[in-house]
């Protein structure tokens, strides 16, 4: 293996890297061993090259990271990327830099996010005036609500190997563009005997939703830096949450019980429906003209490593089967599903749990939704922002588990208290705790299984809470009937206990963290790579000596 920062004459500089010459103040190199996928990306220190202390500064002298910022400034320096200063011999730097379109693009991604979202709850929250309108079961309107978690399983392999191999900007279009066509669709199916026809719109959204579910953290890791990523995440997820919370409010207002009435009840049906049309005709539009694969420049050295591994090296399958090895990944997978399927069955059966206990208060049931979820965005926000500041991943993860555990045996304990004020209370620490949850289980997958696809991390994690979401629907919604909403949410309550235990099994182990911080004890490669010469040319090692030092 060539002797990381060794550079051949005459051998092109790496896409990315900028030269600097060896005589440079040392702040104005790179103190981050940069683990590029070419042999000589890994700074020295500020010494010559050819000095014998170069050596000892890459391998055991002392290293301080540079703060965001002033990587940034040493990064885009004017000379370009490829371009050798004259006269002088250079070490190369990875070039990263912050794009201001990150925002735009986070904004339009939640918006259409937070409009599927919405699709998904608005039959569900209102469950008994659809009931009466289109006059079929309660199960089949459960099943509005369920087709979203069923769709999402047989097709989230496909949708993760079409965002990892066609990438961002592809899925993203596919996501919003289908959210579209099944709103419109389902305008056409305000007549009694239409119930297939909505239907068939709710399974277009369904299908959306794959291609929705997975991208909060790829977006986060694409275009924000590594001080920001947790936040952005959590920003990302927040827009499906607040579209539940939407979902939960608007319906009951916009659509009253009025079944005596049916010609009133359709045109209030109608206004809902076109209303969404209109939204996700716009946001569509959006996604169109603004929303881009990548900014120009990576945003960290994370995403340095694995912009300018070459794609046909990248083995989808293979990339699956590594993250099922990975033990850590698959406590959280299983736990994950745990907590967010229990949050997916009671939105569904909210509805049905306090009617059962507060007859007539279909428009209470929407507002305790919208309660529950409105904490729950407070609760994301919170929790990437500590992520951000901490990086304590594991701890903060079984500390929201356990609390949103407690969360739930409050909530089932205090139903039939008599006073609904208390189920919005308890809904509301519910919320906070088992919301806030869903962007650290995200952030938590990719720390864990770096370098693998953010996209493949988080689309698994998403089946897994579909699959648990249906089982958890059907089995509660089963043992609310039959019994009481309060065994419904005993059966939840064992559940997440379980899922307590194997999150304090997982091992945090935080790759992306420690690539980030110029720290590895292992060799990094972007992607499974099987030829000998390409691994020998990508494959950067730092000692032992180096992590102490650091």
């Amino acid at each position: 293996m060539r002797r990381a920062g060794a550079v051949a004459p005459g051998h092109p500089l790496a896409k990315g890297y900028l030269p600097v010459p060896r005589g440079a103040p040392a702040g104005q190199e790179s103190a981050e061993p940069q683990n590029g996928p070419k042999a000589g990306c890994l700074a020295l220190n500020g010494f010559p090259r050819d000095s014998p202390a170069a050596g000892v500064g890459a391998l055991g002298g002392p290293q301080t990271p540079l703060a965001p910022e002033e990587e940034t400034q040493a990064r885009l320096l004017p000379t370009g990327p490829g371009e050798a200063t004259p006269g002088a011999e250079s070490t190369l730097l990875p070039r990263t830099a912050l794009s201001a379109r990150r925002f735009l693009v986070l904004l339009i991604f939640s918006l259409y996010s937070l409009v599927n979202a919405f699709q998904w709850i608005q039959y569900s929250i209102i469950s008994n005036v659809f009931q009466g309108f289109y006059g079929v079961s309660l199960l089949h309107i459960d099943w509005l609500s369920m087709v979203y978690m069923l769709a999402y399983v047989p097709l989230i392999f496909p949708a993760t190997w079409l965002l990892d191999t066609r990438g961002l900007r592809l899925t993203a279009l596919l996501g919003s563009g289908l959210n579209c066509l099944g709103s419109w669709i389902k305008c056409g199916s305000v007549r009694q005997h239409l119930f297939w026809v909505t239907m068939l719109g709710q399974c277009l959204c369904s299908v959306a939703q794959v291609f929705i579910l997975g991208l909060p953290s790829r977006i986060a890791s694409v275009w924000f830096g590594p001080k920001e990523v947790s936040t952005a995440c959590a920003t990302a997820v927040l827009g499906n949450q607040l579209g539940t919370a939407i979902g939960f409010l608007l319906p009951p207002v916009l659509v009253p019980n009025t079944q005596n009435d049916t010609n009133i009840l359709a045109c209030n049906i109608s206004t809902m429906f076109y209303g969404t049309s209109a939204v996700a005709t716009l946001l569509f539009i959006l996604t169109i003209i603004a929303f881009k694969e990548k900014p120009q420049y990576p945003p960290s050295q994370a995403q340095a490593v694995l912009r300018d591994s070459p794609p046909e090296e990248y083995s989808y399958k293979k990339s699956i089967r590594n993250l099922f090895k990975n033990i850590p990944f698959v406590l959280l997978l299983i736990s994950y599903g745990i907590m967010t399927g229990a949050f997916y069955s009671v939105s569904t059966l909210l509805n049905q749990i306090i009617l059962t206990y507060y007859e007539g208060e279909e428009v209470n049931a929407g507002r305790i939704g919208l309660t529950l979820v409105v904490a729950g965005m407070v609760g994301s926000i919170l929790c990437g922002l500590w992520l951000d500041y901490t990086k304590t991943y594991k701890q903060t993860t079984l500390i929201v588990y356990i609390l949103s555990f407690i969360g739930m045996v409050i909530f089932t304990v205090t139903l039939d208290v008599g006073y609904i004020i208390i189920v919005f209370v308890t809904g509301g620490v519910l919320g906070f705790f088992m919301t806030g949850y869903l962007p650290l289980g995200f952030e938590f997958a990719v720390e864990i299984t770096y370098p693998e696809s953010e996209g493949t991390s988080s689309g698994l994690l998403n089946a897994a809470a579909q699959i648990f979401g249906i089982l958890f629907t059907l089995a509660q919604g089963k043992l609310t009937s039959d019994y009481s909403p309060r065994a419904g949410n005993i059966f939840l309550c064992v559940w997440m206990f379980i899922g307590i235990i194997l999150t304090a099994l997982i091992k945090s182990d935080l790759r992306r963290h420690n690539i980030n911080m110029g720290i590895t004890d292992a060799d990094i490669k972007a992607v499974p790579v099987d030829s000998p010469t390409d691994q020998e040319s990508k494959d950067v090692m730092l000692s032992k000596q180096s992590e102490s030092a650091i």
